[in-house]
């Protein structure tokens, strides 16, 4: 009988305690299961020592200087940190020097099993880029903000996005008439677009209107 009206007791007390301080018992027994290492809830932001990486474009081919992490499963002796020299090579175990360069994540991934494939058997290869080098494009002429730009680590950018970020046309400029610069293969090649064209969304990714690294941009002025 004692040990009912106790019971009691206590009940009665809990509905008496103020709203701030059950609040505040609460809240520390959720920093508490954070201290335990209870992982946080989907959504919460990350802590200040997490850095999140950027996810590179599907499309994005490497270029020289970029830093790639190469693993083949089962052989953790060729684990190996690389950076892409000049020529589109990485030296690695085995291989010697290995070429990705100008090549998605994905063909690079392949390129490295085929080649490894002379000294292991179905070896299955992961790799990833760690750091992009820093690419530039130019844009001169009829343009607001003419001048050198970075380029998108991991994404595309087209001939829209790229006149955007050197400020829009100028009041004289020639939208149809613009000219592009670019080097393939070493060689120097003229790439003529209309401006105009490219404004009409359905056309603003197609394969012309997108800009490279190291692409110089020339936009040409209306004649009146």
């Amino acid at each position: 009988m004692l040990r009912f009206s106790f019971k009691i007791m206590r009940a009665n007390s809990i509905k008496l305690w103020p709203a701030a301080v059950l609040a505040a018992l609460i809240l520390c027994a959720g920093l508490a299961g954070v201290a335990m290492g209870q992982t946080p809830p989907p959504g919460a932001a990350p802590s200040a020592g997490e850095v999140q990486s950027p996810q590179p474009s599907v499309n994005y081919r490497l270029l020289p200087k970029d830093t790639v992490h190469v693993k083949v499963f089962q052989e953790d002796d060729l684990e190996t940190t690389a950076r892409i020299d000049k020529d589109g090579y990485i030296f690695f175990p085995l291989l010697g020097k290995a070429r990705i360069g100008g090549e998605t994540e994905q063909e690079a991934t392949a390129t490295m099993e085929t080649l490894l494939k002379e000294y292991l058997i179905n070896p299955q290869v992961s790799l990833d880029i760690v750091s992009y080098t820093k690419q530039h494009f130019t844009i001169l002429g009829q343009v607001n903000r003419p001048g050198i730009f970075d380029f998108p680590d991991e994404s595309s950018l087209n001939l829209l996005e790229a006149i955007g970020m050197a400020g829009g046309y100028t009041k004289i400029a020639n939208p149809s008439k613009i000219m592009i610069k670019r080097y393939v293969d070493g060689a120097e090649t003229l790439i003529h677009i209309d401006g105009k064209r490219a404004m009409n969304p359905k056309y603003a990714t197609e394969p012309i209107n997108q800009i490279l690294p190291g692409d110089t941009i020339n936009v040409g002025e209306a004649i009146f």
